[in-house]
């Protein structure tokens, strides 16, 4: 279960960043709400994973998923551009996820 509350934080997540996005820095009442709502359940379900995950674990794998999802969100509904470095750090940002899950022996 620990795995599914730590997909669920991070589509929260990933959802309460793109209404931050439209929020249009809080001056939008149903984005912000939206935001708050789902940042909130984000922390809970990511709290629900520490029960059983050690908080470098799941923070790496939350923070790392979060990241790549965003930029798709970004790039997909909000129609951003990014370009080569970005591509290049996001994919060491997945690389060190990659060597922490990995190589963990805790």
């Amino acid at each position: 279960m620990h795995y599914f509350f730590l997909a669920l934080a991070i589509l929260l997540e990933v959802v309460g960043s793109a209404f931050l996005n439209a929020s249009k820095g809080f001056t939008k009442a149903e984005p912000t709400t939206v935001m708050a709502i789902c940042y909130l359940s984000s922390f809970y379900f990511l709290s629900l994973t520490l029960k059983t995950l050690p908080l470098g674990i799941a923070y790496a794998i939350w923070g790392g998923l979060g990241i790549v999802l965003t930029t798709l969100v970004s790039v997909f509904v909000f129609k951003q551009e990014i370009n080569f470095p970005v591509i290049v750090g996001i994919a060491m940002i997945v690389a060190g996820v990659v060597v922490v899950n990995y190589f963990n022996k805790a």
